[in-house]
Parts: C-alpha cells; structure tokens; sequence
C-alpha cells in the first residue's frame, strides 16, 4: 500500500505536470499509472509503506530491483524506458520540493531498444487512399467526410486528434488553421486547396447542423465523430488497395513531412507544420539520414555552396 505522503506527493507532481508543462489527459493517466506502480513495488520491495523520509533514501539496487521486476512482467524495453522516464520525472520535482540528491533514481540507466521508424506512403499510395476513401461508404456524407478527415492529415500534416478537435467556427476554411496541437502549443499551419474543397464537400451535404461551437466533423447519429471511426474505414480502404498495415491515419502525417522533404522542404520549416517540440524528432519522423542532412547542408549552406 502507498503511505498518504507518498500518495500526496504524486497527486501534487501530477498537478504541476497538468499545470505548469500542460500535459494531455492520456499523458498523465500513464504517469499517474506508472509512478504509482513503482511506489507499490517499493513498498512490497521494502516490506512497509515507504514515507517521504524513505524514499529519498532509494538505492541503486532498489532500482535495478524494479526493473527486473518490471522486465519479468514481459514488458518491452519501449514500455519500461517510459516507466522510467515517468519515475524519474517525478523525483525531480520531489528532490526540488523535499530537499534531498536523486542521484540513484537519475543515473538508472534507460534500457536501449530500436526506435521504429515510420514507414510513410508513396505519393501514389497517398492519393489512391484519399480517392477510394470516397468509396467506403453508401451514404454520400459519410463518405465525404472520411475523405475530408484523411485529406486533413495528408494535405496538413495533422494528427488524427487535431482533425477531429476542428469545430463549426473553423468553417469557412481559410488558407490556414490555428491547430492546438500536443501540450497545448498552437501552431499556424497551411490549408492547401484539395483539403478546403474536401472539407466544403462534407459541411454542404452533412445533415446535421454544424454548430460554431460544437465539432466539425459528425458522427452517423450526429455526435462527435471519434478515431476509430476513421482507423475502420482507412483498414478498409488499405484492404481494398493492397496496401500494409502500416498504411494507418497516422501514417498520412507522417506521408506528409516525408513527401515535402523529398520535394526539397526545409526540415526546420517541416518541424514547426508538424508541431514537433525537437528536430530530431522531426528528423526519425521522417526517416531523414544523415546523407541526405549532408546534402540539403551542402546546397544551402554559404560555406558549403562555395
């Protein structure tokens, strides 16, 4: 059982996750989970309730003994380098607050693991996905709006979440959107044409009303239109095509970054349309290498071009 201390302190390190770094309500389940997790383990590691005085006196064995624990549960390295970033994470602040050196928690070392990179699709797959979208369904709203929503994500670069958070206000669509993206950072990103006319399509034959406050995008009863929704129809629509299963809605966004890459695109112009808090990330997004940095280095570079 976790000590009300403890218990007090993870509450109060959720709290200023959600309000000092504004963190997804997804994100903090998953911390909330994972750290109350390891106080349980340490708890039953050590035989009583562990105290604040207690746990700023973990050990470096400690830690090596949860993670075996945890490893034992056939848990992956991707999973147990999360848990443990959530752990250490809230020893930080914890250390901040109490006063004491982290230094056992802070120095575990992550476990290493292969980070998959996003398989995007061709710009022929892309454009194929997006015209038999219209197919998928015998009720020409729905139909329109699958293909609104996917054209969203390749044609902007959006998160499935993104598209569906859009609401009535957002219509007309301009050249541009406001998008609140992960963390609540907005962005300005552009619409091109085929996704204005796409999004036109759906809002003048849906037959319900589309409210400024309520969402854009509607589901068959009329309420707000929900992920799975689009996964189903795009499974469908790969089925129909041939294409792999990592053809996913999610893999339109990343078709996107790597279509405008290929096209010459900035990465750093590309990182900011994608909401990306680093580079690298826009970088192992894309599957960019280290040739090809070389490359738009030496063509852009004063240095390089002379």
């Amino acid at each position: 059982m976790i000590s009300p201390a403890a218990r007090d302190a993870l509450s109060g390190w959720l709290a200023a996750q959600r309000a000092l770094n504004g963190a997804a309500f997804n994100t903090i389940e998953a911390y909330q989970r994972d750290v109350a997790d390891f106080l349980a383990f340490i708890t039953q590691h050590h035989g009583e309730a562990q105290g604040l005085g207690a746990l700023s006196r973990i050990t470096t064995a400690d830690m090596r003994s949860w993670m075996a624990f945890i490893r034992k549960q056939d848990v992956g390295p991707r999973s147990l380098a999360r848990k443990l970033s959530a752990v250490k994470g809230f020893y930080r602040w914890l250390s901040e607050r109490e006063g004491f050196e982290p230094t056992a928690v802070l120095a575990t070392r992550s476990p290493k693991f292969q980070r998959k990179l996003p398989r995007p699709l061709s710009p022929e797959a892309a454009s194929d996905m997006i015209e038999t979208l219209d197919m998928q369904s015998l009720t020409p709203w729905i139909a329109a709006r699958d293909q609104a929503v996917v054209t969203l994500l390749y044609g902007c670069g959006l998160r499935i979440s993104e598209a569906l958070s859009l609401i009535g206000a957002d219509l007309p669509m301009g050249t541009a959107l406001r998008i609140t993206g992960k963390g609540g950072k907005e962005r300005i990103v552009p619409v091109i044409e085929p996704a204005r006319a796409a999004v036109e399509r759906y809002a003048q034959i849906c037959p319900f009303d589309i409210t400024p406050d309520g969402p854009l995008f509607l589901g068959a009863r009329g309420g707000a239109l929900g992920p799975r929704a689009i996964q189903k129809v795009v499974e469908r629509t790969r089925a129909q095509l041939g294409l792999p299963a990592s053809a996913t809605p999610h893999a339109m966004r990343h078709s996107f970054a790597t279509h405008l890459l290929n096209a010459g695109g900035d990465l750093r112009t590309i990182q900011e349309l994608l909401g990306h808090a680093s580079l690298s990330t826009t970088q192992a997004y894309t599957g960019v290498d280290t040739l090809r940095l070389m490359e738009v280095y030496a063509r852009t570079h004063p240095q390089g071009r002379g």
